[in-house]
């Protein structure tokens, strides 16, 4: 009875790889599947049929950047205090966010913080106050790169953490977040998804390009076959955190560059400072950009 199970089981895994193409995709294959190269900026329902032309991209983020330095010396001068998560799966460009964001103002009162695993230590404590430790003193600017919400996401799909522990994270991080809104910190949380194809196609690059070895993790090999596991937790996160105090702002990310450049314009709108240009800011890009999740998505 038990062998017909098995044997049933891996039948049906059989059959769901065969209607699957991405089920059996190979990592270790030199050569990008066609079906998952041609299929890949379009993923996930991304509106654009290119990515942004690169000298005009070069052109705008420079112009943002510009922005920035101005806003972190009204911030230095008026104690404004930011802080900025950036979530998303694996390979969806926070760091590239991040890295343009940080590029021309003073790393001095400007920093990101991007945490290893929690120390035996840390593992005792109240789960938020690892993080506590590196919110921002007046005129600072903090970005996470990951940040508490590892535990909605990473340590829920991966077992990481019990049901309890998340049932009580998923219970206290919209009182916690509303505490820093309150207390006067400029409060951002940056969401970028990217479709499955996309994902499969930066982790191939990641995988045979010598220089960006150390970007693909065990827990991203893991990652692969866990989409609709995250998927899951993704909307239990939203769910409980999207707030009108802390609300989400969610980026289509397959293309890099419009994400970075989306990113700093959502940042620069939002804050007053001295010598903001609204014009060369521009409109946020409604069609990769959205308030909380999409309700068609």
């Amino acid at each position: 009875m038990a062998d017909d199970t098995e044997r049933e089981a891996q039948q049906k895994s059989k059959d769901k790889n065969t209607s699957d193409p991405l089920a059996n995709f190979d990592i270790h294959e030199p050569k990008l599947p066609d079906v998952i190269k041609d299929a890949a900026l379009s993923s996930g329902r991304f509106p654009y049929k290119k990515r942004i032309k690169k000298n005009l991209y070069e052109q705008r983020l420079l112009e943002l950047q510009h922005e920035l330095v101005k806003l972190q010396t009204d911030v230095q001068k008026t104690g404004k205090r930011i802080v900025a998560l950036y979530e998303g799966r694996d390979s969806a460009g926070k760091g590239g966010c991040i890295s343009r964001t940080l590029r021309y103002i003073n790393p001095r009162h400007a920093r990101s913080v991007a945490l290893s695993k929690p120390t035996e230590t840390e593992q005792g404590q109240w789960y938020f106050q690892r993080y506590a430790a590196h919110l921002p003193t007046d005129g600072d600017v903090v970005l996470f790169d990951r940040s508490w919400y590892n535990r909605a996401g990473v340590e829920r799909v991966m077992g990481f953490c019990t049901e309890a522990q998340l049932a009580n994270f998923l219970r206290e991080v919209a009182d916690y977040e509303a505490l820093l809104v309150r207390d006067g910190i400029h409060f951002f949380k940056f969401y970028l998804t990217i479709g499955r194809e996309m994902q499969l196609k930066r982790f191939h690059e990641r995988r045979h390009n010598p220089l960006k070895h150390w970007k693909l993790s065990p827990i991203d090999i893991k990652a692969m076959s866990k989409w609709d596991d995250y998927t899951e937790a993704e909307n239990d996160m939203f769910r409980f955190s999207h707030t009108a105090t802390s609300p989400w702002t969610i980026i289509h990310a397959n293309d890099q560059r419009r994400a970075r450049l989306e990113s700093i314009k959502s940042i620069l709108s939002a804050i007053d400072y001295d010598g903001k240009d609204p014009d060369v800011i521009g409109e946020i890009d409604s069609q990769i950009v959205s308030n909380g999740p999409r309700q068609d998505s």
